[in-house]
């Protein structure tokens, strides 16, 4: 069992940054093989994958419409997510959430649906203001 819990999330400018953690609580995930995640969702939209990191590897991929302004990472010690987003845009808005899939290597881990994602973060609020 994996638990996830998100911080960080608040308000800022447009421009600006803000970085969101992503604690996971679970015994041995050091030694276990997950494709990290981090989505969002919009009201009225569907939640949107936006980058992924492999836990045993460091592989990550983002999408396009964040590439080049957010950064995910972990800690050296594997136990907590990161996402470092900067110039902020206004669409940036929205609930963030951090997931987890149990995967057998780095090549299943990708911007899949978020119905692929076996274990989520209750979330946390970003709020850009243009």
């Amino acid at each position: 069992q994996v638990q996830l819990a998100e911080s960080g999330g608040g308000s800022v400018e447009a421009g600006g940054s803000l970085r969101i953690s992503c604690a996971v609580s679970e015994f041995g995930y050091r030694n276990s093989r997950y494709c990290m995640a981090w989505f969002r969702q919009a009201p009225g939209f569907e939640r949107e994958g936006v980058a992924v990191l492999y836990s045993n590897g460091g592989y990550k991929y983002y999408s396009d419409s964040v590439k080049g302004r957010f950064t995910v990472s972990q800690d050296n010690s594997k136990k907590t997510l990161y996402l470092q987003m900067d110039s902020l845009k206004f669409e940036d808005t929205g609930m963030y959430y951090c997931a987890a899939e149990v995967v057998v290597s780095g090549s299943d881990c990708a911007l899949k649906p978020s119905s692929d994602f076996d274990y989520w973060g209750q979330g946390t609020q970003v709020t850009v203001s243009s």
